[in-house]
């Protein structure tokens, strides 16, 4: 299977590429592709985009690492996104953040073991009148306390254990 998933990879990739000039002003662009693509960076990923536009591997690195805007771990199967606007900090989204870091057992940034969870910190979600707020998937949650991150994501624990299983 791991196999299968490297050549679906590398398949995907060198789709990307072909779409680009093998340059250096090309490098942003296809890393955006690439996390377009994959929902991340994977570290195979920069490595063939360094290898395509001749930048060392360490240049494409520290070129990713700049921007915040790009992601090393894949997104769980449900990514947790913690405001921390103005509103959302002031009305204690920092506490809210450490409670989901406690609760999922991971720090910003990171995956759950599982897959299940991502967890990350955002500028806004633009919802500051609901502050302080997080989004789980698609669903945000409003007025959160640290008392309430447990019952959410147990809530949402609960919810998927009912869903029909769809593996065959």
């Amino acid at each position: 299977m791991r196999g299968t998933d490297s050549k679906k990879t590398t398949q995907k990739l060198k789709h990307i590429l072909s779409g680009h000039r093998p340059e250096r002003f090309e490098l942003i662009r296809i890393l955006q592709e690439v996390e377009e693509e994959f929902g991340y960076l994977p570290r195979e990923a920069m490595l063939e985009a360094a290898n395509f536009t001749q930048i060392p591997a360490s240049a494409v690195y520290g070129i990713a690492t700049f921007y915040n805007r790009f992601r090393f771990t894949p997104l769980g199967k449900h990514p947790v996104r913690a405001c921390m606007g103005t509103a959302c900090h002031m009305q204690g989204g920092s506490l809210v953040s450490e409670a989901l870091e406690r609760e999922l057992g991971i720090k910003v940034g990171d995956i759950t073991h599982d897959g299940e969870f991502s967890l990350d910190r955002v500028a806004c979600i633009g919802c500051c009148v609901l502050a302080p707020v997080v989004v789980v998937g698609e669903d945000i949650q409003p007025r959160m306390t640290p008392f309430k991150v447990e019952e959410v994501l147990a809530k949402l624990k609960e919810r998927e254990a009912q869903e029909p299983s769809h593996k065959g």
